[in-house]
């Protein structure tokens, strides 16, 4: 295993930059993982990392080693497709083989290599069948297994469960994790998933229009955005956001959102915002982080018109509207409130969250 190390990496088309000057440490053995929407770049970044797509300015380390203009085999790495990429002729045996006897190992240390693989990914019983044979899951171990005999100091997982039902995308996204337990190697891992993200990933490097956003663990990136972005693509449903305003009233730092009420602020975050009072402002709150009011008398409460109770088994997903705006609540199975009556919401304050409006940065 080895550190990847990325140092102000760009990539060009003519005069078209599409990765703009990434800045980036993966440290030895860490799971980190590239999440953001279609177009964000996350993909080229990885292929740039593989060698499949050149760099236009910049460097970029595995290990000690400047790979800038190595190509992909001399880089030590190898690479798990979305689309598994097994040779539909050969057997389980011979696709997972098959790299190491293009590069002379010895007959017996390939089948060493194939037999460990296969029993860290629990298909010894697949080995002699053909692709057409196997499930998508099981394609995808293949695939995995395939990566996993190279031994590379780096691995590169591209968006490897796309192509898989809901049922099985999480089946194997164990599987992964589990692999990254025992092997303990380094993996960069591209996903549009935020889930996938959240629950695989060391860290998460979120990407936008090829820029970093934020580079954290996933309770950093979930519970501290440092970007309004940041809070609405992470999370599901997406963080509610609303025009906010705070105004100094007497001793107290009120917090007006939308239309509804202006609600006194704890000391702390008072303290924290004071010297924003006067801007307008958005303000973002969690729907985990919102209740019935009775539930929770001492936090801050608004009051809002239930437009629509989505009944989810486990939970209820209940829309509120606020004059022109909509908000969504997480509550308990239990809570059915009446579509078109009007209930006091009470707000987490240690969950409240402030952007600047220009800029979208938190404050």
């Amino acid at each position: 295993m080895a550190e990847v190390t990325l140092r102000q990496v760009r990539k060009s088309y003519g005069a078209l930059e599409i990765i703009h000057g990434i800045d980036l440490h993966i440290q030895s053995g860490e799971f980190v993982v590239f999440v953001g929407p279609s177009g964000c770049g996350k993909s080229t970044l990885l292929r740039m990392v593989a060698g499949l797509e050149a760099i236009s300015d910049g460097d970029m380390f595995i290990g000690p080693t400047r790979v800038n203009d190595l190509p992909p085999r001399e880089r030590d790495i190898a690479m798990v497709f979305q689309d598994y990429a097994l040779y539909p002729h050969k057997s389980v045996r011979e696709n997972m083989g098959f790299g190491l006897r293009l590069r002379k190992f010895a007959a017996a240390e390939v089948e060493r290599r194939v037999n460990d693989a296969a029993q860290t990914l629990q298909i010894t019983e697949l080995l002699d069948r053909l692709p057409k044979a196997l499930s998508g899951g099981q394609r995808q171990r293949v695939a995995m297994g395939r990566a996993i005999v190279r031994q590379p100091q780096v691995f590169l997982f591209d968006e490897p469960l796309s192509n898989l039902d809901a049922l099985l995308r999480n089946q194997v996204r164990a599987e992964i994790k589990k692999l990254h337990r025992r092997v303990q190697e380094t993996i960069i891992y591209v996903t549009h998933d935020q889930v996938e993200a959240m629950t695989l990933a060391d860290r998460i490097v979120v990407l936008e229009a090829g820029r970093i956003m934020q580079v954290g663990t996933p309770d950093e990136i979930y519970g501290q955005p440092q970007h309004r972005f940041v809070a609405g693509f992470i999370g599901s449903p997406p963080m509610n956001f609303l025009p906010a305003r705070l105004t100094q009233q007497g001793a107290d730092v009120m917090l007006r959102i939308a239309n509804a009420a202006p609600v006194a602020l704890p000391p702390a975050l008072a303290q924290r915002w004071q010297q924003h009072t006067g801007r307008e402002l958005e303000f973002g709150i969690r729907p985990e982080d919102l209740s019935l009011a009775r539930q929770h008398a001492d936090w801050p409460v608004i009051e809002a018109e239930v437009e629509l109770v989505e009944l989810l088994g486990a939970e209820n997903l209940v829309t509120f509207k606020l004059g022109k705006h909509e908000i969504k609540a997480r509550l308990a199975p239990t809570a059915r409130p009446a579509p078109g009556s009007m209930l006091p919401v009470a707000m987490d304050p240690k969950r409240f969250h402030l952007f600047d409006l220009a800029s979208g940065a938190a404050l």
